[in-house]
This record gives C-alpha cells, structure tokens and sequence, in this order.
C-alpha cells in the first residue's frame, strides 16, 4: 500500500498518539488529529478542532461506558470530551491498532479503553499492543488471541492508532514496527 493513499485517524495526545502521528509524518502518511479547544496536544499537524455540535454526534452515556467497561468513569467535561474524539478517531478508521494493556475482563486498561471497545461495537478490525505482555494481539469477536503473524501489518489505507498517555519503550518500538511492516 501506499502512504500517499492512507490516512491516519489519531488525537494527537502525549504518549501512544504523538507515536503514531510522528511515524506517519516520516512514512508520508497523511495525519488527522481529532481535538477540542483548549486541549493540549502534542501533534500539530493534520488538527481537526470539533466544535461543540460535532462532539456532540460523538457522545455516549459515561453510565453506559462504565457499565461496557466494567469500571467508573466520573462525570466530568474534559473525559466526556476525550471519550468523544475517540468516537471520531474510530468511526473513521477502517483497522484500529492501540496502544495500551488488555485485562483480565477484556476490556483495555484507560480512556483508550472506549476506543477499543467502541471498536468492537463496530466490529472493526482490531490490534491491541499489550505493553505488559510486550506482544500484539487481535479481537476474534469473543476473545483476545495473540495475532496470527506476531506482528499486524496495516490493510486499510484509513486507520485509527490510539492509546495510552504511558508509552513504554516496547509500546514505541510496536508502533515504529507496524509503520516500518506497513509502509516500506
């Protein structure tokens, strides 16, 4: 595939997001970052600031969040505000790859967590690169198996890279990987 064909739907946050948006200016790899005003962000390019009505389309329940995800999530602006980015990094993306840590319920660990569920939701296809268990692994449908290669290789020319705000050495070298696979 080629980078001048694809597009990567990110939010440019410190961590997994800056990541992936840095690898996709290196590789040529167009870049969307869904924000708000007054968020702070790390990547600058390709920035898509939502207004209020375009947020809106992407808000959900945090009661019905924290019940998918079997935590609390607290009634505040700015959380609702992230959650509702990802709902635009997700819905844009055809392959959703995250950076971040899978649990024992199945749910990924953090805000990032929406994503990865929201995904399943959509029955997109989906990579998590579990940082703890340092390996990449794919939604079946039911359940997290590791990916059949090892290691995912991106198919869709619109995909999400999204995750943790605590990138890891790994987690950095899994996103440099999959660009590397990708787009050489």
């Amino acid at each position: 595939m080629k980078p001048s064909d694809c597009i990567l739907f990110s939010g440019g946050a410190p961590g997994a997001e800056a990541q992936f948006g840095a690898c996709a200016e290196r590789h040529a790899v167009e870049e969307v970052n869904f924000t708000f005003e007054d968020h702070k962000i790390e990547r600058h390019r390709g920035v898509r600031v939502l207004n209020h009505e375009e947020l809106l389309a992407g808000d959900v329940s945090l009661q019905y969040v924290s019940r998918l995800m079997n935590r609390r999530y607290t009634e505040g602006p700015t959380l609702r505000k992230v959650l509702q980015t990802l709902w635009y990094q997700v819905n844009n993306g055809q392959e959703i790859y995250v950076i971040g840590s899978v649990q024992d319920d199945g749910t990924v660990r953090g805000g990032t967590g929406w994503g990865a569920e929201f995904a399943k939701l959509c029955n997109k296809p989906l990579y998590v690169f579990d940082q703890d268990k340092d390996a990449w692994f794919t939604w079946t449908g039911d359940a997290w198996t590791p990916t059949p290669s090892g290691e995912p290789v991106v198919t869709h020319p619109h995909f999400t890279g999204t995750g943790t705000r605590t990138l890891r050495e790994n987690g950095a070298r899994a996103i440099e990987g999959l660009f590397a696979r990708s787009f050489t």
